[in-house]
């Protein structure tokens, strides 16, 4: 006799469905777990050993074989506990088999036999919707399973379970986690002076185009940075989902509860490649994952190894992290909006006392850490000026993070209308992910505009992803200014802000070719 319970792996944000077979067998008494387990899943014979001690059950005297299919995939962590647990029960006949038929189990066993908190619920149960299956899953974790609609079982603990298939006493349905409401994030009213880095970052929102601040230290560039987020909209109905699938996975939900705010995500600039693009021994999502749909601030950008940054050129393009193993690749989303924070040198190069004394050698050596190709998928540039002491002493300027995410608002709903939303459930449309094709229909400059992007082209080496970027970008300020056509002046602007910090050499004379 063989017992079945349907339980998951997961493959990036994807739960492949994994049939726990449980069969005895004469022999000598033990406990085989087959199927590709890593340790913690071996592990799971002791776990489901002494949780059944607690409850005054002791194993069958023969041969346990558990078999994991199918065979050739990989299992990883300790959430097959409960599924093996669920179809040991079974074929002991302490629950009748034929109650599991129709359900998938996920959970970790505590040695008392109580359910604790596991990771990838949200995903698991969506698959097991989709499988037209009950999932059943630790209490902890049952408003987060609620959010896929499906049937669920949240159970305290593995007497819970028993009491609920016997009929002693039935376990109710959990409710969905509370949906937070986004909290007040700071407003560039805080920002004094820097008109022109928030013009920028208004652009950057609006079409959700990557952006470099290069300036002194104290000109105010992570403070921009930071308000970001709130110019943005709020994720859809599909972005929530699939953002809260990664943050499952991750286990950072707490109690269920999803937000409609972007993420933001700020590593330090000692992260490795494992930790940005994702990696590590178990294909854990990195930072730009985690960031999916919303912001990846870089701060002291050169700082970072060169090899790590230019391990996000692939994302920045695909929209998407791929982490190669031996055995197998495992994809996980990561479509975000790269800022990134710079000091023109080392030293700093603010002004006065604080000017670097090293002169321009010492901004090139300090520059050439970042790869062209990096630079080349960043839209906009931006030279923060210092802020002086009479920008301080000014009033609080009359616009702040209101006045300006209506605008990007504004500029996103014509974004959407025309490259063809159609719901409120799918991802909205910017014009940063214009493919090609697209980009030539709705970005044609007029004919002035296309001689000065021509002209710019030539003089000043635009790569062919550079001259579509200042396309995207110009589009983006065309739908700013509320205008059908990319003219002259929004294609002056867009090669403005094409400068690259100095010594990198494309865009170096942008400002006057666009003058």
């Amino acid at each position: 006799m063989v017992c079945r319970v349907t339980t998951f792996a997961f493959e990036g944000v994807e739960a492949q469905p994994v049939d726990v077979q449980v069969q005895l067998t004469g022999g000598n008494p033990n406990f085989h777990i087959v199927g590709l387990p890593d340790k913690a899943v071996g592990e799971s014979r002791e776990r489901v050993r002494a949780a059944f001690a607690s409850l005054g059950l002791a194993l069958p005297p023969k041969r346990v074989i558990v078999n994991l299919a199918p065979a050739d995939l990989p299992k990883e962590g300790s959430h097959y506990d409960l599924a093996i647990a669920l179809a040991m029960l079974a074929i002991m006949g302490v629950i009748p088999a034929d109650q599991l038929e129709g359900y998938a189990a996920i959970g970790e066993l505590s040695l008392d036999g109580s359910l604790g908190e596991t990771v990838g619920v949200l995903p698991a149960a969506m698959a097991a919707e989709a499988m037209d299956l009950r999932l059943i899953c630790p209490e902890i974790c049952g408003a987060e399973a609620a959010w896929a609609g499906g049937s669920v079982i949240a159970a305290r603990s593995l007497i819970a379970l028993i009491n609920h298939f016997t009929g002693r006493e039935a376990i109710g349905a959990p409710k969905a986690g509370q949906l937070a409401e986004p909290p007040p994030g700071p407003d560039l009213r805080d920002v004094k002076g820097q008109e022109g880095a928030k013009r920028v970052l208004e652009i950057a929102a609006a079409g959700g185009h990557n952006l470099l601040f290069c300036g002194p230290p104290g000109s105010g560039k992570s403070m921009l940075a930071q308000r970001l987020p709130g110019l943005l909209p709020p994720l859809s109905a599909r972005e929530l989902l699939e953002v809260s699938q990664i943050q499952s996975i991750s286990g950072l939900l707490e109690r269920g509860r999803l937000s409609r705010t972007r993420p933001f995500r700020a590593p330090h600039h000692s992260a490795s490649m494992a930790a940005l693009v994702g990696g590590g021994i178990k294909a854990k999502p990195g930072e730009v994952s985690l960031a999916h749909h919303g912001v990846l601030f870089l701060d002291e950008l050169p700082e970072f190894p060169a090899h790590v940054l230019d391990s996000l050129r692939q994302p920045l393009e695909a929209g998407e992290a791929v982490v190669a193993r031996a055995n197998r690749h495992v994809r996980y989303p990561a479509r975000f909006q790269l800022i990134a924070a710079m000091n023109p040198c080392r030293c700093g190069g603010g002004p006065g006392a604080a000017a670097c004394t090293r002169g321009p050698k010492c901004a090139q050596q300090y520059q050439s850490r970042l790869s062209g190709p990096f630079l080349d998928r960043i839209d906009l540039y931006f030279d923060t000026p210092p802020v002086t002491a009479v920008d301080l002493a000014l009033p609080p300027p009359t616009e702040g993070t209101a006045e300006a995410r209506a605008r990007v608002a504004a500029a996103r709903d014509i974004q959407a209308d025309r490259f063809g939303e159609t719901g409120d459930d799918t991802r909205r449309p910017v014009n940063a992910d214009a493919p090609l094709p697209e980009l030539e229909k709705v970005a044609r400059p007029d004919q002035p505009g296309a001689t000065l992007l021509a002209d710019a082209a030539s003089r000043l080496n635009l790569t062919a992803r550079g001259y579509s970027r200042v396309l995207k970008v110009a589009r983006t300020i065309a739908d700013l200014d509320g205008s059908d056509a990319v003219r002259r002046v929004h294609i002056a602007e867009a090669l403005s802000y094409r400068q690259r910090p100095a010594g990198q050499g494309e865009g170096v004379n942008a400002e006057a070719m666009a003058r």
